[in-house]
């Protein structure tokens, strides 16, 4: 299956922090950014570079890598052996292809030094990865990205069942529709974490 293409859509509102179930605030002593596989494959169903929807998300991830907590990037790597693909080859096909360009990160949110980077296979940024052990004693994740309904939802639920605070920024992932979209903010809302908007983490942090 290769993606589909992605039609413009404007981001679901009305999720804020003030709407959470839980009372989570995001502490810059306590939290890492997550920059979930914001590569140029996965952001080609967008279409051109400055369609509206990706180029938002890319400018609020860019606003909240300027909060000064760690940064933690996912990427899949490209070319993988249907062996290394496991089950996502029967629902996702191939992956990525060997094309130093297509596994790029978007030149907007180039890595900085300092910055770290995780190669991962699977949905969840924490299958198959150090991410538990990079986070060390910060127990709150800030979760930006692409796919929000795929490996952002996973992450967060997987955070959940590690008791490390998810926080899905609703205007810094971005997904295959409004639809998907918002499933996947009103399900980490409603079971596993809190979504907030861009600004208002960033004010926060």
């Amino acid at each position: 299956m290769v993606l589909p293409r992605i039609c413009p859509y404007f981001i679901p509102t009305g999720f804020d922090l003030h709407r959470a179930r839980v009372g989570w605030k995001p502490d810059p002593a306590r939290a890492v950014l997550l920059v979930h596989d914001m590569q140029n494959y996965f952001l080609a169903p967008f279409g051109i570079a400055d369609q509206a929807l990706a180029a938002r998300v890319v400018r609020n991830i860019g606003m909240l890598r300027e909060c000064g907590i760690p940064v933690v990037y996912t990427a899949q790597p490209g070319g993988q052996t249907p062996a290394e693909r496991g089950l996502q080859q029967d629902f996702w096909g191939d992956g990525p292809p060997d094309d130093p360009r297509a596994l790029a990160i978007v030149d907007a949110l180039t890595p900085a030094a300092g910055d770290l980077r995780l190669t991962k296979r699977r949905d969840s940024a924490f299958a198959g990865t150090v991410l538990a052990d990079l986070l060390g004693d910060r127990d709150q994740l800030i979760i930006t990205g692409v796919y929000a309904h795929a490996g952002v939802l996973a992450t967060a639920q997987d955070a959940f069942m590690r008791d490390i605070q998810a926080f899905v920024v609703a205007d810094a992932v971005a997904d295959f529709s409004p639809a998907h979209h918002r499933e996947a903010l009103r399900r980490v809302s409603d079971r596993c974490g809190v979504v907030g908007t861009a600004a208002e983490i960033a004010e926060l942090l």
